[in-house]
C-alpha cells in the first residue's frame, strides 16, 4: 500500500478505537441483553408507554452496536481490498471505500460528543423572520426548506406543525419536528440568528438587501419529563386555518392557539384537519418550550454558581452571502464554503459537525 494510505487507515483505526472505548461496547452488549429480556416479558404491553420506551431503547442500542461493528469489519478488511486492487492495477474502489469510511467514522465520532441531557431526542425547530421586511420573510422560508431538505437527504421524517405566511411572500414563522435519534443534539448548534446578504428579488432597483431570521431548536418532550401543565395555566383558542391551497384544512375552525398564562408563551398548530390533532401537536410544542425554559433556568443557576455554561452562544451565528460574492461562513467556528446554493439545498453536515466540535471545545474550556 502507498504510505499515505497506510497512514490514513491507521488514523481511522485510532479514531474508531477511541469511539469504541467511549461507547463501551461491552456495556452496550449488556444493555441490549437486559432490554431483550424486558421485551420478551409477556406482560410488557400491559403498560404501552413503558413498552414503547423499552422497544425504542432496544432498537437504538442494537443499531448502535451494528453500526460500530460494521465499521470495524470494513476498516479491518480495507488493507486486503487495497492489496487486491494493486494486483488489478485499479485502486478506485478501495479509495471510494476509504473515503466512505472516513466520513462514517468521523460522523460517529461527532455523535459521541452528543452527551447532553436531551441530545438523543428528536428536535422541534421554530424559524421566525426578523429584520428585513419581505426579504426576511422569504429568507425564513428558505431556511425552512434548507432544514427539510437536509432531513429528507438523511431519511428523517419532518412533521410540520404550523406555518404563518407573510402577506407578500415567504413566512412570518414555521414550527416543525424532525424525527430521528440525536436530532436535538445535532441541530441545536443551528440555534441563533442567520443573516442573508443578496440582491433583493423584491426590489425593482436591484439593490443589495440584508435580512435576518431566527432559528430556535427545542428537544421533543417525552413522558418521563414531568412537564406539568394544569388546564388552569392555559387558554385555548380555536380559529379557521389560513394559508394557500383552499383545501379542507382551512374550511373549519380546526386551528388551535394555546397561550401559557404564567409565561406568556404562545404556540399554534393548524396543519392538521382535526382540532384534536392540532391541540395535541400544539401541547407537545408548548411542553418542549417549557422544558427548554426549565433547562435554561437550570443553566443560569449553574452560571451564577460559577459552573460554566453559555446560554447566548448561538446568537448571530452564520452569514450567507449571495452578492457581491458567494460564501456561507459560520462566525463561531470559522468554517466557510463558497457554494451557498448547495448549503441552501440542505448540504449542512460540515457546518453541523464543526458546530458540535466547537461547542465541545467551549464546554471543555469553561469546565
Amino acid at each position: 500500500m502507498r504510505p499515505e494510505i497506510t497512514a490514513d487507515i491507521e488514523s481511522l483505526d485510532t479514531t474508531l478505537t477511541t469511539v469504541e472505548k467511549v461507547l463501551d461496547l461491552d456495556e452496550l452488549d449488556s444493555r441490549a441483553r437486559e432490554l431483550e429480556q424486558q421485551a420478551a416479558d409477556p406482560g410488557l404491553w400491559d403498560n404501552p408507554d413503558h413498552a414503547q420506551q423499552v422497544t425504542t431503547a432496544l432498537s437504538t442500542v442494537q443499531a448502535k452496536l451494528r453500526k460500530v461493528r460494521d465499521l470495524r469489519t470494513r476498516l479491518d478488511d480495507l488493507p486486503v481490498m487495497y492489496e487486491l486492487a494493486e494486483e488489478e492495477g485499479d485502486a478506485s474502489i478501495a479509495d471510494d471505500e476509504l473515503a466512505q469510511l472516513r466520513t462514517a467514522i468521523e460522523s460517529l465520532e461527532v455523535t459521541t460528543m452528543l452527551s447532553g441531557p436531551y441530545d438523543e431526542r428528536e428536535a422541534v425547530i421554530n424559524v421566525r423572520s426578523g429584520a428585513g421586511g419581505v426579504d426576511a420573510a422569504d429568507w425564513a422560508e428558505m431556511l425552512v426548506r434548507m432544514y427539510t431538505r437536509w432531513a429528507e437527504k438523511h431519511g428523517h421524517r419532518v412533521d410540520m406543525f404550523d406555518t404563518s405566511y407573510a402577506e407578500e411572500a415567504g413566512i412570518k414563522s414555521a414550527t416543525f419536528a424532525i424525527r430521528g435519534e440525536y436530532m436535538y443534539g445535532t441541530l441545536s448548534v443551528e440555534q441563533g440568528a442567520h443573516r442573508l446578504v443578496r440582491i433583493s428579488p423584491f426590489d425593482n432597483q436591484n439593490r443589495r438587501q440584508t435580512s435576518f431570521a431566527e432559528v430556535e431548536v427545542l428537544p421533543v418532550v417525552e413522558t418521563t419529563d414531568h412537564i406539568d401543565v394544569p388546564d388552569s395555566d392555559i387558554r385555548v383558542d380555536v380559529y379557521r386555518s389560513s394559508g394557500p391551497g383552499g383545501q379542507s384544512v382551512n374550511t373549519t375552525d380546526s386551528a388551535v392557539r394555546i397561550t401559557h398564562l404564567p409565561t406568556g408563551i404562545v404556540v399554534t398548530c393548524q396543519n392538521e384537519k382535526s382540532q384534536i390533532q392540532n391541540k395535541a401537536s400544539a401541547m407537545a410544542v408548548l411542553q418542549s418550550k417549557l422544558l427548554e425554559k426549565k433547562h435554561q433556568e437550570e443553566r443560569a443557576e449553574m452560571d451564577a454558581l460559577g459552573a460554566g455554561g453559555n446560554a447566548s452562544w448561538g446568537n448571530q451565528m452564520r452569514n450567507y452571502v449571495l452578492h457581491p460574492y458567494q460564501m456561507v461562513k459560520d462566525l463561531r467556528t470559522g468554517y466557510e464554503v463558497n457554494d451557498p446554493s448547495k448549503v441552501l439545498d440542505g448540504d449542512i453536515d460540515a457546518f453541523l459537525e464543526a458546530g458540535i466540535r466547537w461547542r465541545m471545545s467551549q464546554e471543555g474550556a469553561e469546565g
